[in-house]
């Protein structure tokens, strides 16, 4: 086990409403209260979809380089569908159009692709609501939805131990008062209009249980939930870049890929 203590950015409550951007992280309103945390290494540890709301599996992709997103789009994508479907058993997956690569600060590549720094600050892929409406509205026609649910895979392309790693907070451990909403602002590179939705940012309670994995290869991916419409599995899930100091300077610098898809299941 590589248990670790590491800093994660929690966030504290203000009357403002906070925001992010994906890009122009100088115009974000995020007042953060940092706090160091024991983050357990979740290898080997029995951790489920529906329960802590994320879980680790082995996955080779066909795509020789996962940096190349083109490659991504035309092949990796329907490899994440079928992962989805095998780890969930749903009927139907409908996938966002690309990945997202994420790299270390150290590599100095931020500044050069779309939405592509570690979240230095603890947060949620989408609020509740926002959620539901982009489920909904991404439903397979004429077939009747009895749940349906969003995944985020993540994985690090670089090698171990990643300089930076990903912190996901467990679903039972997260109080309702815990969840402080705020806005992520897409502002893309290529000028296009920006646009926003409804998130959550997650202030601190010393009830949290973080988790990560340790050394992980690009053979693996972690799954975790973002959204989920029944309400007796885990909703979602709190997650952050934190510095990992376990890897020392000469440790390579991350760069890690997620794909995105929402899952249907069928009456």
């Amino acid at each position: 086990m590589n248990d670790v203590r590491a800093t994660v950015g929690y966030a504290r409550r203000t009357a403002q409403r906070p925001y992010f951007y994906a890009n122009a992280h100088e115009k974000d309103f995020v007042p953060l209260a940092p706090e160091e945390v024991a983050i357990v290494d979740a290898r080997g540890l029995d951790c489920t979809l529906d329960r802590e709301g994320f879980t680790l599996v082995q996955h080779k992709s066909a795509v020789a380089d996962l940096t190349d997103l083109d490659q991504v789009t035309a092949v990796h994508r329907g490899e994440i569908a079928d992962l989805l479907r095998q780890v969930t058993g749903c009927d139907h997956v409908a996938m966002t159009p690309m990945g997202i690569l994420r790299f270390s600060e150290r590599l100095g590549e931020n500044a050069a692709h779309d939405n592509s720094h570690p979240a230095r600050f603890v947060h949620v892929d989408i609020a509740r609501e926002a959620a539901a409406a982009m489920r909904a509205k991404g439903a397979p026609p004429g077939r009747t939805v009895t749940r349906s649910a969003q995944y985020n895979v993540w994985r690090a392309l670089s090698g171990a131990p990643q300089d930076v790693s990903l912190a996901l907070c467990a679903w039972p451990s997260i109080a309702p008062e815990d969840l402080i909403d705020c806005d992520a602002i897409f502002d893309p590179l290529d000028g296009s209009a920006e646009w926003s939705f409804a998130n959550y940012l997650l202030a601190a309670n010393p009830n949290h249980r973080w988790y990560y994995y340790a050394d992980m290869t690009p053979d693996e991916a972690i799954v975790f939930k973002t959204s989920e419409s029944d309400p007796a599995r885990a909703q979602l899930m709190p997650h952050g870049a934190f510095d990992n100091p376990l890897a020392g300077p000469d440790s390579p610098p991350r760069v890690s890929l997620e794909m995105r898809g929402t899952c249907y299941w069928f009456g």
